[in-house]
């Protein structure tokens, strides 16, 4: 009994750790969308918008950019749920953005956006 519950076990741990796997390379092709203006990963620089690295736990409006004042006084802290609220619509979260993009109004598509980003430390390094 107590093998068979640890077989089930390791199934189950198996395949979340490919879900997960999924969920990022979805991520990573959705970040297509957003690479005409943003970045990540070790060599990630400054183009329409800043680089995305550390951006889990960061606060709005406080990496080296020129930020709208509406994102540097959002009060934001980003996160799963701050992420998929602004993504969704970025003007109408907060409306002197800077960010000229109509969203992703898909939750599927941003959760795997987001597991894609999260993964990036703000060195750019990959956790």
């Amino acid at each position: 009994m107590f093998r068979d519950s640890m077989i089930a076990a390791l199934i189950l741990t198996a395949s979340a750790g490919t879900a997960l796997a999924q969920d990022v390379a979805a991520g990573e092709s959705s970040f297509r969308k957003c690479q005409i203006c943003h970045d990540v990963g070790e060599d990630a620089r400054t183009k329409l918008g800043p680089p995305l690295n550390g951006l889990d736990g960061r606060k709005a409006g406080t990496s080296d950019f020129s930020y709208s004042d509406g994102m540097k006084n959002s009060g934001l802290t980003w996160n799963v749920e701050t992420f998929r609220e602004y993504i969704k619509d970025p003007r109408g979260k907060i409306a002197d953005t800077k960010m000229m993009f109509v969203g992703i109004k898909d939750d599927e598509e941003i959760a795997e956006l987001w597991a894609y980003l999260k993964q990036f430390r703000p060195d750019g390094k990959k956790k």
